[in-house]
């Protein structure tokens, strides 16, 4: 009962955001279900237009509608990695005035890279625990790095209900940061980095469909730009 009501508050508080911010919501937990493919269903809603745009750069789109949970970037993500990527092509031709997006990356660093976020089988709320667990993606192993999805439970609606899951991925470098000892001895770049989800569990017809917060950045690049 205490995780139904979790779920209705979340999907009040979605649309509120939604209303506020012009999100894309999944329609609430009665209704989860869509009637299209997953690249049909980013396709269809613009705050994915550069996601896809990503996809069809790397040649993904039937690997996209495979059986999979795949962790879906909005624009903000993917803006924020291409003014990476159009920096340091700024830096090697010294041209402030280039003409650089998508199109210009390369299909194979797009196709591997967007692997890591493409985990196979349906993978929803109901296989989920606030423990974790790590998962290979469709990328494959990668030498010190693990993605653990988990639900992260926090206590900020407390005058309404106990707690507030959310769907989560990390991505975790090395060892689980929270299991050493002395967390401020960690170097940036070996932090693990979370995201919770804005919203979770589309069930289309071909996966599921988890929806990464806006302040991710697509690959979990981490590195500084300048515009």
């Amino acid at each position: 009962m205490i995780l139904r009501f979790c779920l209705v508050i979340m999907t009040v508080v979605g649309l509120l955001s939604c209303e506020k911010n012009d999100y894309m919501n999944d329609g609430g937990p009665s209704d989860a279900f869509v009637n299209m493919t997953t690249y049909d269903f980013l396709k269809s809603h613009p705050k994915f237009d550069s996601l896809v745009r990503v996809i069809d750069q790397a040649g993904l789109k039937d690997e996209i509608n495979g059986d999979i949970t795949f962790f879906a970037s909005t624009n903000y993500s993917v803006a924020s990695y291409v003014a990476v990527k159009r920096q340091e092509e700024i830096i090697k031709v010294g041209d402030e005035n280039i003409d650089f997006g998508i199109k210009d990356i390369p299909a194979t660093e797009l196709r591997d890279s967007l692997q890591i976020y493409m985990f196979d089988g349906k993978i929803n709320r109901e296989q989920m625990s606030t423990e974790g667990a790590y998962y290979t993606s469709r990328l494959g192993a990668v030498q010190g790095v693990r993605f653990m999805i988990k639900l992260r439970r926090v206590n900020i609606y407390s005058t309404f209900l106990d707690y507030v899951d959310y769907v989560n991925l990390t991505k975790v470098n090395g060892t689980l940061d929270s299991d050493e000892p002395d967390q401020s001895s960690i170097p940036e770049n070996l932090r693990d980095l979370s995201y919770d989800c804005q919203t979770s569990g589309i069930i289309t017809t071909t996966g599921i469909i988890h929806v990464l917060s806006d302040n991710h950045r697509l690959f979990f690049n981490a590195q500084s730009f300048s515009n």
